[in-house]
């Protein structure tokens, strides 16, 4: 890994991996793996009865039912698929901002821990960067080569322009047919309704999804006290100002945006982490994610955008 490494941490994939990543939904994957699908094979989880026919395995008789009712009925079992994940990474000019590391670099740290858990437990992982210029897409893969294809893929990225994350969750949305996990990675500085039209897609057609919002503190909390020179990353606009002059409604207007967008995704039973590149990501996520396992499937109560 060492021609890589920038994005490839051990420590930080062993914490991820100790905990694993997997789904509440059914699954349809290609392959037997630890995730439940809705189709009937063999497997530990029950599922249902059927009637014997000629030619069934006698293993799946249950005796217990035929010296309660004298016929015969064959148990079923959910049997278990491997995973189809699709990793969304933002590289709009934005996820520059920071440094030691960047939001870039955090997020394609995390993307990358993420994929790696992911090929530790046979699922099939793939990976779309994209700016409002275009997007890149790594197509699925399980194979031993897919984490050093999309650790060679970030590496060829450099983060620039605008984002329009709605469209590219949307026309995801439009092409995955198979029930999968989408895994977004974004600082959210983008047309919000754009994107909870396209989470509500992604629902509807029966995926799941996981958003982890990546900031860089001082996008929250404008620590600067000096006079300063604002420029807008994603445009040309600039503007000079005094930040202690308008610190407390910055901080107040950038709460509520963290807290609207946390509310939709729990109105909406979608999971959602809120970080910052100077937390421990390791720690913060593999918490996450076993929090999110004990806790079960969130309760989807409308559209995302019936929540005003």
């Amino acid at each position: 890994m060492s021609e890589f490494n920038e994005f490839y941490n051990p420590e930080i994939v062993g914490q991820i991996a100790a905990v694993g990543l997997h789904v509440h939904q059914f699954m349809e994957g290609p392959i037997s793996g630890q995730h439940r699908s809705p189709l009937q094979g063999v497997s530990p989880e029950f599922a249902d009865y059927r009637s014997y026919s000629p030619g069934d395995d006698l293993r799946n008789l249950d005796w217990r039912v035929y010296a309660r009712s004298d016929r015969f009925y064959i148990k079923r079992f959910e049997e278990e698929s491997n995973l189809r994940a699709h990793v969304v990474l933002d590289v709009s000019a934005s996820m520059n901002y920071g440094s030691e590391p960047s939001k870039f670099e955090y997020a394609g740290t995390l993307g990358v821990a993420l994929a790696a858990t992911l090929l530790k437990q046979r699922d099939q992982v793939g990976l779309t960067t994209f700016n409002i210029v275009g997007k890149n897409h790594l197509k699925l893969s399980s194979a031993e080569t897919q984490l050093h294809q999309i650790c060679q893929s970030l590496l060829t990225v450099e983060p620039g322009e605008e984002t329009e994350l709605g469209k590219v969750v949307s026309q995801l949305a439009d092409q995955v047919s198979r029930r999968s996990l989408i895994i977004v990675i974004s600082d959210l500085f983008t047309d919000l309704d754009a994107l909870y039209d396209a989470m509500g897609k992604v629902q509807y057609g029966g995926h799941e999804m996981i958003l982890f919002h990546v900031l860089d503190r001082a996008e929250v909390e404008l620590p600067f006290n000096q006079s300063v020179i604002f420029k807008d990353i994603e445009g040309s606009e600039e503007l000079y100002a005094e930040p202690r002059s308008f610190r407390s409604a910055y901080q107040e207007a950038m709460k509520n945006f963290l807290e609207e967008v946390e509310k939709r995704c729990l109105y909406c039973g979608i999971d959602y982490l809120s970080i910052f590149t100077d937390q421990d990501m390791g720690l913060l996520v593999s918490r996450f994610l076993q929090q999110r396992a004990r806790m079960g499937p969130k309760r989807h109560r409308g559209r995302m955008t019936n929540l005003k």
